[in-house]
């Protein structure tokens, strides 16, 4: 797919295909060429009454061959940033449908370059789809050519978002291409050969510590969960360091289980498909780095993946099995399919020994979440206030919800037990939070931290807003966003 801005006036636009965005009060798109406004208003007063119901789709003569309009009242579950990017998804699914190769979307209104980038990210996003083991694949996103028309006097905002949300986009889409891909194909071995090629690409540091540096290390947590497996795991850190000096670093920690399958606690058949998607958060955390590498943000970051595959054999991690993690502190695993918060405290420990000032990780951690905020949010708790609202806000400015839930003390004691200091899960009730609370007993000291459960929306299995059914890259976007920001948000740490 080619995409590109220009300011072409209508009356010259040549296109198969020509994507109107309608709005009460926001001026997205201007209508100068006076036949197809004609043909608007000639559709009556109710036209807007019609459209707010069902986009609306019309033949057209000359060099625009067919006009697509929609209007902002669709959706209004959603807001509006996310409402175009359904509609910019939609517009580019009239044309594959219709096989009109040539789309432009007008965008020329007073307010369009503020909506811009939602729009590249709508294109992008809702074009992609993971076809590498089909015989058919979609040709026409190899051959479309979809304009993004602006004005003159907004061309140059324009063409400066259309580059930031263009690299983050097309990251975001990498990031769901490595969830989608079947654990046959992607294990830690794998993941950290990814890393290594993004390292040498974009000026990263990058280590990935082998099965032998991670015993010798005793990094007990990640060596147990992978040692039922003929894909030993691995401990990856890729490291950005600002242009300028910086008191921040950030850690980003995800967890990267390749395939989940429960380990001698093993899931139902049900599903466990899906669970080639537990290294959701490793690989939002890997392609995260990889846009950063080139937005250089003015804080210094390190991205964490601790990954492994979780199975059964003769050499699995058992339940009752006690180990030491590095802080000291003795665990009991009480169900090896508790197994993410066993390789995170591993990439906390990481985060601490490359001096995080603050800390976040996410992760496909509990059914929990899910049970309790459903799909559409992930869970978010931590002990710092700052950092938890700034996540939000972050994840917010692109449509990534997240729900904050508490870490009461009290509940400590459900993972209480006798054998160790503390046990791996914390009975069937506030799971989420007594998982929050176990991960909490390993951060290093002294430092700002968030979680994010993302068990909810890392995959749909079907289409879900502007994606397509699958993986859906969730926290990225955050993650360079709240990079970005972190000056907006946190002043007094700055330089």
């Amino acid at each position: 797919m080619k995409l590109e801005v220009n300011s072409a006036r209508l009356q010259k636009l040549s296109t198969d295909l020509l994507v109107i965005i309608l709005d009460r009060e926001l001026q997205l798109s201007t209508i100068e060429d006076p036949e197809l406004l004609g043909l608007l208003k000639s559709l009556g007063k109710d036209f807007e009454e019609k459209i707010v119901k069902k986009e609306y789709f019309s033949r057209w003569t000359g060099g625009i061959k067919h006009v697509l309009v929609f209007h902002t009242a669709l959706n209004t579950s959603y807001n509006i940033w996310e409402r175009i990017k359904i509609y910019a998804s939609r517009a580019v699914s009239w044309g594959s449908d219709l096989n009109l190769k040539e789309v432009t979307f007008l965008l020329n209104g007073a307010d369009a370059p503020t909506y811009f980038g939602k729009v590249v990210e709508g294109v992008i996003i809702g074009s992609y789809a993971f076809e590498r083991y089909k015989i058919e694949k979609n040709k026409y996103l190899g051959e479309a050519k979809i304009s993004l028309v602006t004005s003159d006097a907004g061309r140059a905002v324009c063409r400066k978002k259309f580059e930031r949300y263009a690299l983050v986009s097309n990251a975001v889409n990498e990031c769901r291409e490595i969830v989608n891909e079947p654990g046959c194909a992607v294990y830690p071995e794998v993941l950290g050969n990814l890393a290594k090629q993004i390292g040498k690409q974009h000026g990263l540091k990058v280590t990935v510590l082998d099965e032998k540096e991670l015993e010798k290390g005793g990094y007990t947590g990640l060596s147990g969960v992978g040692r039922g497996s003929a894909h030993p795991p691995r401990l990856i850190s890729l490291e950005y360091k600002a242009p300028k000096k910086s008191s921040v670093r950030l850690a980003l920690v995800g967890k990267g289980i390749t395939f989940d399958t429960g380990g001698i606690s093993i899931k139902p058949a049900d599903k466990m498909l899906e669970m080639k998607g537990d290294m959701a958060g490793g690989a939002a955390v890997l392609y995260a780095m990889k846009a950063i590498a080139q937005l250089k943000p003015a804080i210094n970051v390190v991205g964490i993946i601790p990954s492994a595959e979780n199975t059964p054999d003769a050499n699995a991690q058992r339940p009752g099995d006690i180990f030491t993690a590095k802080n000291g502190k003795s665990v009991q695993v009480d169900n090896t399919d508790a197994e993410g918060r066993l390789v995170l405290i591993d990439g906390f420990a990481r985060a601490g020994e490359l001096a995080a000032t603050h800390l976040v990780d996410i992760a496909t951690l509990t059914g929990a979440v899910v049970r309790a905020l459903g799909q559409g949010y992930a869970g978010i708790m931590g002990n710092h206030p700052g950092l938890i609202q700034a996540v939000i806000r972050s994840g917010n400015n692109h449509g990534e919800n997240f729900w904050q839930l508490p870490l009461p003390e009290e509940y400590k004691e459900l993972l209480k037990t006798p054998y160790a200091d503390i046990n791996n899960v914390g009975g069937p009730n506030g799971g989420a939070i007594t998982a929050g609370l176990f991960l909490q007993e390993f951060l290093p000291e002294k430092t700002a931290w968030a979680h994010l459960d993302i068990a909810g929306p890392f995959l749909f299995d079907k289409p879900w807003k502007h994606y397509a059914a699958g993986a859906t890259g969730f926290g990225l976007k955050t993650f360079v966003d709240l990079c970005e920001r972190f000056g907006e948000y946190f002043p007094a740490q700055q330089p």
